[in-house]
């Protein structure tokens, strides 16, 4: 059963999502239901050409890379030693997500479009997100944004413009989370690209457990 939201601030229990983790559908995209629905591991993604409301998903199994667990491959320690690319962090969020944006708006299903750029930009305006930025001599080349709620990242999006930029992103910010503390990093999404590095499968419970931590 997939629950219809109205204007109220609530979410329906997300063990009742379907099996391809869709919950609900409706509401908006304000600071408030986005970060009750990250607290507990809800994210909104829809094609914005073709939906008329926001639709939330909380997946039964969660795809996560333990900051500890991240995978530098051999061919990756090469390039980051070689000083190729300078790393930052929020140096340069809107750069970062109209990148993510516009690389993949023309896909089928693409879903980052301005209600959902409006509604990041606003998050990360009131410190609950922020980008991790691959820079090239002064071009911006790749990075990754997401939400970050306690010692929790959640990744929404990354990009690349020079081999593996938005890797030596991904890698930076779990280097970043470990020497702060931080727990985990939700890929929301299986990719082989996120396997290859670290990424694995837990239950939601488990997921709950370290995010309620």
């Amino acid at each position: 059963m997939v629950f219809q939201l109205d204007n109220d601030l609530w979410f329906p229990a997300p063990e009742l999502a379907e099996d391809d983790g869709l919950l609900a559908v409706g509401g908006d995209l304000s600071i408030d239901r986005l970060l009750l629905a990250y607290s507990n591991g809800i994210f909104p993604w829809f094609d914005f050409r073709n939906s008329e409301q926001p639709a939330w998903y909380c997946p039964h199994q969660r795809f996560v890379i333990f900051p500890d667990e991240i995978h530098i491959s051999h061919s990756m320690r090469q390039l980051l030693r070689r000083g190729t690319y300078r790393m930052s962090i929020n140096q340069d969020f809107e750069g970062v997500i109209a990148n993510c944006s516009e690389l993949r708006i023309d896909e089928p299903g693409a879903w980052l479009g301005p209600d959902m750029i409006s509604a990041y930009t606003q998050l990360h305006e009131q410190g609950f997100a922020f980008s991790v930025e691959t820079w090239q001599d002064d071009r911006l080349v790749g990075g990754l944004y997401g939400v970050n709620i306690g010692r929790a990242f959640f990744g929404e999006s990354m990009f690349s413009l020079a081999p593996s930029a938005s890797k030596a992103a991904l890698i930076h910010l779990a280097h970043f989370m470990k020497e702060h503390g931080g727990t985990m990093i939700d890929c929301q999404l299986e990719t082989p690209h996120l396997r290859s590095m670290g990424g694995r499968f837990i239950s939601y419970k488990e997921y709950m457990d370290i995010l309620q931590k």
